[in-house]
């Protein structure tokens, strides 16, 4: 899939025609991927750049600092370099002005569609769990299927507590243990059973899983949607 880099704004010629033909073509990929059921990262890269154009937006002063400097003097005595910035001129703020009033409307069109595809494929998707849950949530198990597919596909799940500048969050990290094929005598009690037995360090483990009633593209939209899933589900839960 074509990318988008993050200071596509501010980066090479800043002309409206041509940065409205870089977003023009990065959405018409978007959404190929969209129309295949794909969701990420394409959704994940949507919200990026349309969070940072609105904070451009609402402070014009991070305009001019995007702008690279060009080096004006050089001080071998003084050992100073001084820069200056690339653009100063109202004719260039005025072509961002005009971008960001085309490209954030065209950002946010493209992520409804995106959201409204990740509703439809949640709409068919469950999560439960498979046994009785432990008092220790924190690591664990989830199984992923999609049925009539008798595959399932097994990962070890660990959640974890992340500090950031302003607030605490959740962050979820996952591993694939192994894929197995479900039968009558195997079944997900059984899996669990073979899981805890394999690997004592989790004794008493959370297992939960996520199905699907209808087959999407794996790697690209059922996992990302099954992690949310299941993240929710822990969260909620302590």
């Amino acid at each position: 899939m074509i990318s988008l880099n993050k200071n596509w704004l501010t980066e090479g010629h800043v002309d409206f025609e041509y940065k409205k033909y870089m977003l023009l073509a990065y959405l018409q990929k978007v959404r190929h991927c969209f129309d295949k059921s794909e969701l990420y990262p394409p959704l994940a890269d949507l919200v990026a750049h349309y969070r940072n154009l609105q904070d451009i937006r609402k402070n014009k002063s991070s305009i001019y600092s995007a702008f690279p400097d060009s080096l004006e003097e050089a001080s071998i005595k003084r050992l100073r370099l001084s820069y200056r910035k690339k653009v100063k001129d109202g004719d260039v703020m005025k072509e961002i002005d005009d971008i960001l009033e085309y490209a954030i409307p065209k950002l946010r069109t493209a992520l409804e569609e995106g959201k409204e595809i990740y509703d439809h494929v949640e709409s068919f998707c469950n999560i439960s769990p498979i046994g009785l849950r432990p008092l220790y949530m924190d690591e664990g198990y989830v199984f992923i299927e999609q049925p009539p597919k008798k595959e399932t596909k097994i990962y070890r799940y660990q959640l974890t507590l992340v500090n950031e500048a302003e607030h605490k969050s959740r962050s979820l990290y996952i591993r694939h243990i192994e894929t197995s094929s479900r039968s009558i005598v195997d079944t997900y009690g059984a899996q669990k059973l073979s899981l805890v037995k394999r690997f004592k360090d989790l004794p008493n483990p959370a297992t939960f899983l996520v199905s699907s009633t209808l087959c999407f593209p794996f790697k690209a939209t059922i996992m990302p949607i099954a992690k949310r899933m299941l993240l929710k589900q822990l969260v909620t839960d302590e």
